[in-house]
């Protein structure tokens, strides 16, 4: 359309994953699994369940619109300054409200190559250019490559830690280096989505060099491990003066009052956290076995989720493993065509993944 952003109309559409309920209706399947979305296989903790099922909430009332409840309890556990925090609908409103505060025309945003698609599409709306900085031979984020790409247009930087699709990650020291030699003008957002899954002594959580570095940006989910995907609620932490800036541009009652009260549920029960995180590592082994015997490569991952190299067609494949009832995600538009990413379920779905692509692949 002529009288439109031409910006907008390059942009290709965001794929979700494909809903069982879609999947079971188109092919007639009654016993669909969905291993395609990153989504916490044990659902959310029962103290979530409990507040959600009361029927106690208002819904006629407008929320917090701070959500001031939530930010306090966040501040104490992150320890950091309540004024620091911005709230979002999903973390991945809150990346295109930082972007639209930093970015204008003529401006660039430096991603590393295979980066998740979002930084792409806000960038996009925002009316800047992405520059990509090509990967290391494993797929995963070239901080030095990324620091090369930087130029006087240079206004932002995104970094998933660990990545999405590829689960690659890098250390909290090469984040600190990177930092150090970015110019103060240009914003860095680690975007820690999947961090809470990630336990190894080369990484951490850049917080902890808030306060060294102004320009610093970290951005968190409760989408994942937290298992409040269908709730939407996700997160920043910057300095106080950038977070001015978010919230004076932030949609007010951006975050619905039943997912802040949700968020604030979930906060409370570390034990189904740490059950999640343990669940996950199991499940990443048993993929990662019955992918060995398959004679089928894997990268490494630091979250929830295998990307997987088929040696065919990752779209052929996931087309394929559909007819089986088993959801997973193609990831050709990750520059990734045979490649697919699949997400760790419950041990029973993950060897009943694994029987499926045996049996596509004719293994």
């Amino acid at each position: 359309m002529e009288n439109t952003n031409k910006k907008i109309q390059s942009i290709t559409p965001y794929k979700p994953g494909k809903p069982v309920e879609e999947l079971a209706r188109e092919m007639g399947l009654s016993d669909v699994i969905k291993l395609a979305s990153n989504e916490n296989p044990l659902g959310f903790s029962s103290k979530v369940a409990e507040l959600l099922f009361t029927g106690k909430a208002e819904l006629n009332r407008y929320p917090d619109g701070s959500g001031h409840e939530l930010k306090k309890i966040l501040a104490k556990k992150l320890d950091i300054e309540l004024d620091q925090l911005t709230l979002g609908n999903g973390s991945n409103d809150v990346l295109d409200l930082i972007t639209r505060v930093i970015m204008e025309p003529g401006f660039e945003a430096i991603i590393p190559e295979h980066s998740f698609v979002v930084y792409k599409l806000s960038v996009t709306c925002a009316n800047g250019e992405i520059v990509v900085a090509p990967a290391t031979g494993g797929f995963g984020a070239d901080l030095e490559a990324v620091r090369e790409k930087i130029s006087s247009k240079t206004r932002l930087i995104f970094i998933a830690n660990p990545n999405n699709p590829t689960g690659t990650w890098v250390g909290l020291k090469e984040i600190e280096r990177l930092l150090s030699a970015v110019p103060k003008s240009v914003w860095v957002v680690i975007d820690e989505a999947y961090f809470e899954y990630l336990d190894h002594p080369q990484y951490g959580s850049a917080l902890c060099l808030m306060e060294r570095f102004e320009n610093l940006i970290v951005t968190r989910t409760f989408s994942k491990i937290y298992g409040l995907a269908s709730l939407r609620l996700g997160y920043s932490v910057t300095s106080s003066r950038f977070a001015d800036l978010l919230n004076r541009a932030r949609q007010p009652f951006n975050v619905g009052g039943l997912t802040l009260a949700a968020g604030v549920a979930a906060l409370s029960d570390d034990e189904f956290v740490t059950e999640s995180r343990q669940k996950n590592e199991k499940g990443l082994s048993q993929l990662e076995k019955g992918l060995d015997e398959l004679g089928l490569s894997w990268i490494p991952s630091g979250g929830n989720f295998l990307a997987v190299d088929c040696d065919r067609d990752g779209q052929e494949l996931f087309r394929e493993l559909l007819k089986e009832g088993v959801i997973i995600r193609a990831i050709g538009e990750y520059g990734m065509p045979n490649y697919i990413r699949v997400s760790v379920g419950l041990p029973e779905e993950n060897s009943r993944f694994l029987n499926s692509l045996a049996k596509v692949l004719g293994a």
